[in-house]
C-alpha cells in the first residue's frame, strides 16, 4: 500500500530574492506533496505568492533575520508555533544561505510537532534536525536548495529544467509603452550592491543616447530616486508597480541592467537576459543571475570582496561606480540586441547552450 504524499512546509525567511531563488526546491517539494506551504518573512511575502506550486503562504517575521530583526517577542512565537501546529506538517525543509544557520527555525519546528526535518547545517543540530546536509563547495544559492530537496527524497518532474519561475506575468504595455526597451533598475536594500544615484542617471543618459529605450523602475520609497535616474531622458515607473507588475515589465524588457538585489533574480525568473552590477561583497558564483543569459558587471577583486559590507567600505564605490559607459552599453547590445537603437527588427533573445550563458566585463578575474 503506497503512503500518502506528505504534507510539507518549505522555511526561506529573508527577502523576495531568496525567496525566488527558492522556487527550483519548491517545485520538487510540491512534485512530491499533497500540500506544500512556504514559511517566509515580510519582505518575501509577495514572491512567496508568485511561486509555482505554493499552495499556502505562512508570514513570520523573524528575529534572527534582516537588516532590522523583529524584537523576540513570547507572543509572536507563540502564534507561530500554534499556526505551525495547525498545519500538521509532516515533514519540512529549512533553506538558508551558506552564512546562516538553520537552527533557530529548527528548534519551532520540534515543538510545533513538525515530525521531520532537513536543512544545511554547519553547526552541530543535536535533536533538531534529522537531515543534517552539507552543501557542495562554490554552489549557487538557487541549486543548494535544489540539492538539499533532492536528498529529502524531492525530485524536479519530468520536464522541468531546474529554472527560476514565476506564475505568468500581467501584460504591462499600458505602463511601458510600445516597442523594445531595456530596464534600468537602480536600487538596492542594501546599498553597497548598488550604483550611486549620479552613476545611475549617466548610465540612463548614455543608453538613451545611444538610441536605447529606458525605462527606470523602483519602489514606492524609491520614487526620487528613480526620478534623479530617468530624468528627461528616460521612463520613470519608480512606485507605479507591485511585485507582479514589476516581472511584466521585466518580463517585456530586451536587458534588465540591475544590481545583486531581488529585480535581477526576478528578471531571471522570467527569462530575462540581465547586465548584472555585482558588488563582490557576496560571491557572484553563489549570488549571480541563475539560468539566464548574463554579463558580470563590476570589479570582482575589490577590496571588500566577500566582507559581505552593507556599505561600501572604499571612497567613491570603485567596484560599481567605476564601471564605464561603454561597458554598460556593451553588455546591452551583447545581450538584446539594437530594436531599441530605432530599427525595430524583432530579434530572438540569446540561447542558454548548457543551461547559462556567462560573459564577464569589468571584473578582473
Amino acid at each position: 500500500m503506497t503512503s500518502p504524499a506528505p504534507r510539507t512546509l518549505v522555511v526561506r525567511l529573508d527577502s523576495a530574492g531568496d525567496v525566488l531563488l527558492a522556487g527550483p526546491a519548491v517545485r520538487a517539494v510540491a512534485a512530491g506533496s499533497s500540500h506544500t506551504a512556504l514559511l517566509c518573512g515580510p519582505l518575501g511575502a509577495q514572491a512567496a505568492g508568485l511561486l509555482p506550486g505554493v499552495d499556502e503562504v505562512l508570514v513570520y517575521d523573524a528575529p534572527w533575520v534582516g537588516i532590522e530583526p523583529a524584537p523576540v517577542t513570547r507572543g509572536a512565537t507563540r502564534e507561530l508555533l500554534n499556526t505551525l501546529s495547525a498545519g500538521r506538517f509532516d515533514r519540512a525543509l529549512v533553506l538558508v544561505s551558506y552564512h546562516q544557520s538553520p537552527l533557530p527555525a529548527a528548534l519551532l519546528l520540534k515543538l510545533a510537532g513538525v515530525g521531520w526535518t532537513a536543512a544545511d547545517s554547519e553547526d552541530y543540530p543535536g535533536a533538531l534536525l534529522d537531515l543534517r546536509h552539507h552543501r557542495l563547495p562554490h554552489r549557487h544559492e538557487a541549486q543548494a536548495a535544489l540539492d538539499l530537496a533532492q536528498d529529502a527524497g524531492f525530485a524536479l518532474p519530468p520536464g522541468d529544467d531546474g529554472t527560476l519561475r514565476i506564475s505568468p506575468p500581467p501584460d504591462t504595455a499600458h505602463l511601458t509603452g510600445p516597442g523594445p526597451y531595456v530596464v534600468l533598475h537602480p536600487g538596492a536594500a542594501v546599498p553597497a550592491r548598488a550604483w550611486s544615484p549620479a552613476r545611475a542617471a549617466r548610465a540612463a543618459a548614455a543608453l538613451c543616447a545611444e538610441g536605447y529605450r529606458v525605462v527606470v523602475t523602483g519602489g514606492r520609497a524609491e520614487r526620487d530616486l528613480t526620478a534623479e535616474v530617468a530624468g528627461h531622458h528616460a521612463l520613470d515607473l519608480g512606485g507605479a508597480t507591485d511585485l507582479h507588475q514589476l516581472a511584466g515589465v521585466l518580463a517585456g524588457a530586451r536587458v534588465a541592467v540591475v544590481g545583486n538585489t531581488g529585480p535581477a533574480h526576478l528578471a531571471a525568473a522570467v527569462g530575462t537576459p540581465v547586465a548584472s552590477l555585482f558588488a563582490p561583497v557576496v560571491p557572484a558564483e553563489r549570488w549571480g543571475p541563475y539560468g539566464v543569459p548574463h554579463v558580470l558587471l563590476g570589479d570582482q577583486s575589490a577590496p571588500c570582496a566577500g566582507s559581505r559590507a552593507r556599505r561600501c567600505p572604499s571612497p567613491g564605490h570603485p567596484c560599481l561606480d567605476g564601471i564605464g559607459d561603454a561597458e554598460v552599453i556593451a553588455a546591452v547590445a551583447a545581450l538584446g540586441d539594437r530594436t531599441g537603437a530605432g530599427a525595430g527588427a524583432e530579434a530572438d533573445r540569446p540561447a542558454v547552450p548548457g543551461g547559462v550563458s556567462e560573459t564577464e566585463r569589468g571584473a578582473r578575474a
